[in-house]
């Protein structure tokens, strides 16, 4: 151990052994207490015992540089880069500065990139650790990065974080490290006493009557330093502003701080003030760009004496985060203008002297507004759409109104950044000034990001009312195709979403608009089965052709939910599944929670309930890590629950769903939660209210343009909840209806459904139920026994039911058997039940009747092979009357009235063998 550690000896211990266990540690305390001495001797301990180690130590500079921490973690991973997947191998690159292009990097690639580097090292054998010291001054692309890795490694490296805390109650630790984990190990706090940092925010709250925003406040948080008075004083000072600081400007300072830093300023020498205040304005003050600034070699002396900075070999720190900020906060206006301009002459990074130009210039300046939009380009690629936004938004400011074009341009990209950040607000509040600011086509196009960011905020009313603003706006052309690929896919109705769509795909080009047209042919075809056309299965080979492999984020999923309709399983399953590996190539969550959505549904409907489970499981992990509503996979999972017996949860699913539904006016929910409720009521043996609910399901439908449901498959549930009621008028519509789905458009489910549907209306009405028996047979028979298995099973119910009402009690039997057993091979708790009481009505069969001594055996074999009762009794010498009697046994144990059927039973396998059961056989 290093000698600063005298006194720590058992904390490190403490540290150490819970790395070793696998818990992550984080260790606090004051500003200079230690912590980053301990981080260090436990980061040399990892080595010492022949770890891996992944490290970073950001300083405050480095905040504003994107993925600057990131790279110095994953540098000792450079060689796994090139076994990555491309969009992940891209992400690295940029990351580690191995690459350069134009094309635009997903931040949600470069998490998924640090997650797989990470797990390969992980795999490599030795332990890993990675280790970050003064996490609060993580860039935050680098932070949400390694916050997605982490919540998702299983197992988890070695984790060890420093940060500086004031210690009087523990705050929500970083990167997400005391995040619920199945399986995960709570993190270890290490604290170096005392104080906390989390507690700033209470002590600030419980002291100012002002409030301020979130983000504000982590702010003050990061430069207090664990001092709460020096943080009162900050947030003091803001809620004296006119209005709070933004993300690139300074936090205020108190005054008593900055007149002790004033203080000491003026007793410097003037070329030290000098280079003290160009360190200050320095993202990264390194000694070669004061330097090139004219910082002579010797002005650092006086500055490192009185205790304001430190001088390293290649780079100046200040002693405490808040005093390059203070220093900067004395700098007279018209002084700092021109220490801004001086630094943009001198470095020679075009990111630096960017941010150093968007600082000095206050007039429009057609050459500082390019190089800053080039900045601002940079940064979108490299997968920091934040930190272009702000660039882009300052280029647009700074850009001459002769220039109006490239101006508007830079607004859009501004607008653009925000949404791919994820920021919603910020992204619709840019909008929303684009959308004032901006004449014309630029504002069409404003008006259409407006309309995207409702979309993915689900507000389709908003969604709807600004795309269509954004048409009127377009007046025609490439923009207004693109405008109507959009309204295709917020439209729910299929009238105005075909028109879109045709307008769409008469407007957009094969080339330089391959993906929404790809998504245009696609959702026409889909609305154009909504809307009861016949499916024109040519515009789906069309858009599949064009799409080349690249599935259209807009309406990628289409074929599948096709695929998923027609009952054709394994080709919905196998695009959906390689739809999910290329989203998790990207790092798109939001993505892969629609995929996931998705196969548990295909697998529902395959009756793969282990399979579904799983993926229902995973889309309701994600969804609430994303933050979404979770409502198609919490659907699904009570549509699973209702299918096992657990009416219920299933039922509290549908009663949830419907009352969101109706608060929210949200039609497609009501419609799949309605079909829920139906479903549960009617498994509990409540067919009014089943069939009530399948009949407001059916209006909400009639009412909506939809002709062809595509996904929801109700009728057959809907016509025996009208039997069961006695409603045979209604139950006669369902099924004309149903009738017409069928012709319209033949699937497995319809023809299943129908020939169910059509025994129970026949029962019911008193009609002699065997040529629809039959039919039911050939349609069950025509189905593959892995194509809707649970339907399958359906028919075999409905059948045993129809022929115990027809008093064919041994072909009830058989088919109720042969139902119970298909039910519980699924996994089918309440149809198996349901099964099981009809089964009960008719008199089960008991192992022990039904098994045959071997006495009895003899007689009925000899007898199925026409002799008769006396040459029985010789052969076998015994009487005619214990013939007889053996034969009456045989009889009523295997369920038969004549010697007729003795052949054909006998020679029926049972319990699995080709033999009837024999007592001596057991």
């Amino acid at each position: 151990m290093e000698t600063s550690l005298v006194g720590r000896d058992a904390v490190a211990d403490r540290a150490w052994r819970a790395l070793v266990a696998g818990a992550p540690v984080l260790v606090e305390g004051r500003s200079g207490i230690g912590k980053t001495a301990l981080w260090r001797a436990l980061v040399g301990r990892a080595e010492w015992a022949g770890w891996s180690t992944l490290t970073c130590a950001p300083a405050e500079a480095e905040v504003a540089l994107p993925f600057a921490a990131l790279a110095d973690l994953l540098r000792p991973l450079a060689a796994a880069v090139p076994a990555l997947p491309p969009p992940q191998r891209a992400a690295a690159e940029m990351v580690l500065l191995a690459a350069s292009g134009d094309e635009v990097i997903d931040e949600r690639a470069v998490g998924a990139a640090t997650r797989a580097l990470i797990e390969g090292a992980l795999g490599a054998g030795a332990p890993v650790l990675l280790a970050v010291d003064d996490a609060p001054w993580l860039d935050p692309p680098s932070e949400r990065a390694l916050r997605f890795a982490l919540r998702r490694l299983a197992p988890r490296p070695a984790v060890l974080v420093a940060r500086r805390t004031d210690g009087t109650g523990p705050a929500a630790a970083p990167l997400g490290l005391d995040d619920d984990r199945p399986g995960g190990a709570p993190v270890t706090r290490v604290a170096l006493p005392p104080l906390d940092a989390g507690s700033l925010h209470h002590i600030v709250r419980a002291r100012l009557d002002g409030a301020l925003s979130r983000p504000l406040f982590a702010r003050i948080v990061r430069d207090a330093g664990g001092n709460p008075l020096l943080a009162i004083e900050m947030a003091r000072a803001a809620l004296r502003l006119p209005r709070p600081p933004g993300p690139d400007e300074d936090l205020p300072v108190p005054s008593s701080l900055r007149q002790l830093l004033a203080d000491a300023l003026r007793t410097l020498p003037a070329p030290t003030r000098d280079a003290v205040r160009l360190a200050a304005l320095l993202t990264v003050p390194t000694l070669p760009d004061l330097a090139a600034a004219g910082v002579p070699e010797g002005a650092w002396d006086a500055a490192e004496e009185a205790g304001l900075l430190r001088v390293a070999p290649d780079r100046v720190g200040f002693v405490h985060p808040s005093y390059a900020a203070a220093v900067r906060g004395g700098i007279p206006p018209g002084v700092r203008r021109r220490l801004h301009r001086t630094l943009a002459d001198a470095v020679p990074d075009p990111d630096e002297r960017a941010r150093q130009l968007a600082r000095c210039v206050v007039e429009p300046d057609g050459a500082v507004a390019a190089e800053l939009a080039a900045a601002a380009g940079r940064q979108r690629t490299r997968g920091a759409p934040a930190v272009a936004a702000d660039l882009f938004e300052r280029a647009a400011q700074l850009t001459p109104a002769a220039q109006a074009d490239d101006r508007d341009r830079r607004r859009l990209a501004a607008v653009r950044c925000r949404i791919d950040s994820g920021d919603h607000a910020a992204a619709g509040a840019a909008a929303d000034a684009a959308t004032g600011q901006l004449t014309g086509q630029a504002r069409a196009e404003a008006l259409l990001l407006r309309a995207l960011v409702a979309w993915f905020a689900d507000d389709l009313v908003t969604a709807v009312s600004t795309g269509e603003r954004a048409l009127a706006a377009a007046d025609g052309g490439p923009l207004a195709g693109r405008i109507h690929a959009h309204l295709t896919l917020f439209h729910d109705g299929p009238g105005a979403a075909r028109r879109h769509a045709e307008a769409a795909i008469a407007l957009l080009g094969a080339d330089e608009d391959r993906p929404l047209l790809t998504a245009s042919l696609l959702l026409l075809f889909f609305h154009e089965v909504r809307a009861g056309l016949p499916a024109r299965t040519g515009l789906l080979d069309r858009a599949l052709e064009l799409e080349a492999g690249e599935p259209s984020w807009l309406a990628g999923t289409i074929p599948a939910i096709w695929w998923k309709a027609t009952d054709d399983h394994d080709r919905a399953r196998e695009r959906l599944h390689d739809m999910r590996a290329r989203a998790a190539a990207r790092g798109d969550e939001p993505w892969q929670h629609e995929l996931l959505t998705h196969l548990g549904e295909a697998e529902l409907l395959a009756g793969r309930f282990a399979a579904a489970e799983a993926h229902v499981a995973a889309a309701r992990q994600l969804g609430e890590q994303l933050g979404s509503a979770l409502v198609g996979e919490t659907w699904l999972a009570g549509t699973l629950a209702a299918y096992r017996g657990r009416l219920a949860e299933a039922a509290g699913v549908a009663e949830e769903g419907l009352r969101r539904a109706r608060g929210v006016d949200d039609d497609w929910s009501r419609r799949i939660h309605l079909q829920l409720a139906g479903f549960v009521a009617l498994s509990a043996g409540r067919a009014g209210e089943a069939a009530a609910a399948y009949g407001e399901l059916a209006g909400a439908l009639s009412g909506s343009g939809i002709v062809e449901p595509v996904a929801l498959r109700f009728e057959p549930d809907w016509i025996e909840a009208c039997v069961g009621c006695g409603d045979l008028d209604t139950a006669g519509r369902a099924l004309a209806r149903l009738a017409e789905r069928h012709g319209r458009l033949p699937r497995p489910w319809t023809t299943l459904g129908l020939a169910r549907s059509r025994v129970l209306v026949d029962g019911a009405a008193g009609v002699d139920t065997s040529p629809a028996l039959a039919a039911l047979g050939a349609a069950r028979s025509a189905v593959p026994a892995d194509v809707l298995p649970l339907d399958r099973a359906r028919c075999l119910l409905v059948a045993g039911r129809a022929l115990r009402r027809a008093r064919r009690r041994r072909e009830a039997r058989a088919a109720l058997e042969a139902a119970e057993a298909e039910f519980g091979a699924l996994g089918a708790a309440a149809f198996a039940a349901a099964t099981r009481g009809e089964l009960d009505r008719i008199g089960r069969r008991t192992a022990a009747p039904t098994t045959l001594t071997a006495t009895e055996e003899r007689v009925a074999r000899l007898a199925a092979q026409g002799r008769t009762n006396r040459v029985i009794a010789d052969t076998l010498f015994i009487s005619p009357k214990t013939v007889e009697a053996n034969l009456a046994r045989a009889y009523r144990k295997l369920g038969i009235s004549s010697r007729a059927e003795l052949g054909a039973v006998l020679g029926r396998p049972a319990s699995g063998s080709g033999a009837v059961p024999v007592a001596g056989d057991r």
